[in-house]
C-alpha cells in the first residue's frame, strides 16, 4: 500500500537525531543540567541584531502581501542580485541574480542538484567523512548510488589514490564539503587544486563532465585567520549548495540557495535543470521573508568568536587526556578517534554518564565520533571532567 522504502526511513531516525531525542528523554528524568548533550549541530549563539532589524525593515517595507506572499520559484530578483553582489566582493568573482536558485537550506539545495543530475546508472561521489543524509538524498531521493571514498584520517584532506581508483564513466559528481562536517578540516587550496586537476583529466578521459558539488553551510565558520579557497574560481562545473542556518544561526528559517555558474559546461541546461528539479520536488518557493531577511544581512554572522573559543578549549582538554583527533580549522564539530575500535560501543559507555557523543560509522569513518561543540562553553568546561572519567576507564 505504501512505499516501503519511505515507510522504512520514516521509522527510522538518523543516528544524530536518535541520540538528540535520547538525550531530551534523559533530561526529562534527571534534569536538562545533568544532560552533556553533543549530538546535534544547532547554533547557541543568537542571531545577529542585524536579523532582527532586516525583519522590522521587510515587514516594514514590504507589507502583509508583499512579504508573506510567492517569490518566482527562483526567488525574488532583487534577492539574488545581492547576494551575487555580496558574493563578488568577498571573492572576486562575477555573478549576477540568474546564477541563483534559492532553496529551503542547503538540504533542499542538494537535494535538487542530485535529482537534477541523476539519470539511471549514475553515480555521486563522497570523500569520508561526510554528512550520513547525502546517502538518503542521493540514493532515496535520486534513485542514484553513492560510492565512498575512504579517509585519510591523519588529516582529513582528500585520499587521492583512493579518490582516482573509485572514479569510472557512471561517475557523474563529487560532494564535498568544507568546512567539514564531521571533521571541522577545511580543504586547502593544494587539494582543491589537486581536486579540480583530477576532475578534469577523468571528464576529458570519460567524454562528458564530472561534476562538483560543493556543500558550504560552515562557509563562514572558520578559524586562525585562514581563508577558504572559492571552488568555482578553480573548478568550473560546481555547483556551490549554500544556507545561512549556521551563519547567521537561523536553522529553523531554512533558507539558502544553489549557484550555477555561467563557467559551467551547458550553465543554462544546468540551471533549468536545477528549476525542473525544484519543481518536481514541490519546492514553490523559498520562504519569502527570509530571502528578504538574508540578503540584507548576507554579508554578517553570528558571533562566531564564541565557537573558537569552545574548540580550543574541547581541543585542548581532550588531547590533554590522551585522544588523538586534528584540530577542527572550522564549522563547529571535532572528531576524535574513540577509545576503543568500535566507536557505537564506546558511545554507549559514555551514556552512563550522560555524555552524548555520535559514533563516526555513519559518517563513514569507524572508530571515530562527532563531538559538536556548539553548545554553551559551561556545558564543555563540566563535560571534561566527565570526560575525564570515561578516558580513566581505558587506562
Amino acid at each position: 500500500m505504501f512505499s516501503q522504502s519511505m515507510v522504512d526511513l520514516g521509522q527510522k531516525r538518523s543516528t544524530i537525531r536518535e541520540i538528540f531525542e535520547y538525550g531530551k528523554r534523559r533530561a526529562a528524568e534527571v534534569g536538562a543540567e545533568n544532560i552533556f548533550d553533543f549530538s546535534i549541530g544547532n547554533p547557541s549563539v543568537p542571531a545577529p541584531d542585524s536579523v532582527h532589524q532586516a525583519i522590522l525593515r521587510v515587514l516594514e517595507e514590504e507589507g502583509p502581501v508583499g512579504t508573506h506572499g510567492y517569490t518566482s520559484a527562483q526567488g525574488d530578483a532583487i534577492v539574488r542580485t545581492r547576494i551575487a553582489e555580496s558574493l563578488n566582493r568577498r571573492f572576486g568573482t562575477a555573478f549576477h541574480a540568474d546564477n541563483f536558485y534559492m532553496t529551503v537550506g542547503a538540504a533542499a539545495a542538494l537535494s535538487a542538484c542530485f535529482r537534477a543530475l541523476a539519470e539511471p546508472g549514475d553515480e555521486f561521489v563522497v570523500a569520508a567523512p561526510f554528512f550520513p543524509e547525502y546517502r538518503c538524498f542521493v540514493e532515496s531521493g535520486a534513485g542514484a548510488k553513492l560510492v565512498v571514498v575512504d579517509a585519510d584520517i591523519e588529516q582529513f584532506q582528500i585520499n587521492f589514490e583512493k579518490l582516482e581508483a573509485a572514479l569510472n564513466p557512471h561517475t557523474k559528481a563529487m560532494i564535498i564539503n568544507s568546512p567539514n562536517n564531521p571533521s571541522g578540516t577545511i580543504y586547502s587550496e593544494a587539494t582543491i587544486q589537486k581536486l579540480a586537476a583530477l576532475l578534469t583529466r577523468k571528464s576529458a578521459e570519460y567524454g562528458h563532465p564530472i561534476f562538483l558539488i560543493s556543500d558550504e553551510p560552515y562557509r563562514e565558520l572558520i578559524y586562525d585567520g585562514l581563508e577558504i579557497p572559492f571552488v568555482t574560481k578553480y573548478y568550473p562545473n560546481t555547483f556551490v549548495c549554500y544556507s545561512y542556518s549556521k551563519s547567521l544561526s537561523l536553522p529553523g528559517e531554512r533558507i539558502g540557495y544553489i549557484l550555477v555558474p555561467d563557467e559551467m559546461t551547458d550553465a543554462k541546461l544546468a540551471y533549468a535543470a536545477i528549476c525542473g528539479a525544484g519543481r518536481t520536488l514541490g519546492y514553490v518557493n523559498a520562504p519569502s521573508l527570509f530571502q528578504r531577511v538574508a540578503s540584507y544581512c548576507t554579508d554578517e554572522t553570528a558571533d562566531t568568536s564564541i565557537y573558537e573559543k569552545n574548540r580550543n578549549l574541547l581541543y585542548e582538554g581532550l588531547i590533554r587526556l590522551g585522544f588523538t583527533c586534528v584540530k577542527p580549522q572550522g564549522a563547529f564539530y571535532i572528531f576524535p578517534r574513540s577509545l576503543e575500535p568500535d566507536a557505537v560501543a564506546f558511545c554507549e559507555r559514555a551514556k552512563k554518564y550522560d555524555l552524548l557523543l555520535v559514533p563516526g560509522d555513519d559518517f563513514g569513518c569507524p572508530g571515530h565520533v562527532r563531538i559538536s561543540y556548539c553548545v554553551p562553553t559551561e556545558r564543555i568546561e563540566r563535560a571534561l571532567k566527565v570526560f575525564e572519567q570515561l578516558a580513566a576507564e581505558y587506562r
